[in-house]
């Protein structure tokens, strides 16, 4: 069994430290559709630099299309799939299955990630990730190492998170953001709320309500 390290990468400098400092493989976003809409991103020129820089070096290139696509946005995923095929990229980190779907008719040789954001906890989501043809299933990021062991005996490739921001909530299923700020986390925009502090205010026999402090939506 081999272990790949793979490093999140929002700028040109970016991707160069995590490949100059040991990474096997990149994870970053183009303009649109991605869950990193708070990084710098890449445009389809920068995009194609940095496969070229990765595959140089022996690194792989993950792309991140990893939000909740509308339907008005088809010719969206479509410009995405073509500059991935312009860079020659690995692989496509993957939330909608809709996506999942369109990707695999228009790159058949492109692999396939299932996003944390798909909130796979468990083998038998591990199943049907690969059943639809995913290779590989980033878990979800709240399991324990004896459910990361668990899901990795299903045969397919398993990735968890090593060090970055922990959804206290459910990956893929909060819609805290969205709510009180109008800020999607399937939009690849949350503003953490979930991190500010809280209290309970009012009598036991009345329906709670909660106070929001500081939080800017």
């Amino acid at each position: 069994m081999s272990i790949e390290l793979l490093s999140p990468a929002g700028t040109r400098e970016a991707l160069i430290a995590a490949v100059q400092n040991g990474a096997d493989a990149v994870y970053l976003g183009t303009q649109m559709l991605n869950a990193r809409a708070g990084a710098g991103n890449f445009d389809r020129d920068a995009l194609r630099w940095a496969a070229d820089y990765a595959h140089e070096r022996g690194a792989r290139i993950h792309v991140t299309v990893n939000t909740m696509v509308k339907e008005s946005e088809s010719g969206l995923l479509e410009e995405v799939a073509e500059q991935m095929a312009f860079a020659g990229v690995d692989a496509a980190i993957v939330q909608d299955l809709g996506v999942a779907k369109a990707l695999r008719a228009m790159l058949p040789g492109l692999q396939l990630h299932a996003s944390t954001q798909m909130a796979v906890h468990n083998r038998q989501g591990v199943r049907f990730a690969k059943a639809a043809g995913f290779d590989r299933v980033v878990l979800a990021r709240e399991l324990t190492f004896e459910e990361i062991a668990a899901c990795a005996a299903e045969g397919i490739e398993i990735e968890a998170f090593a060090h970055g921001a922990l959804c206290v909530s459910c990956s893929g299923q909060c819609m805290f953001s969205s709510l009180v700020g109008g800020r999607s986390g399937n939009r690849g925009q949350c503003a953490q709320p979930c991190r500010l502090p809280y209290r309970l205010e009012g009598p036991w026999t009345t329906w709670p309500t909660w106070r929001r402090r500081g939080c800017a939506a």
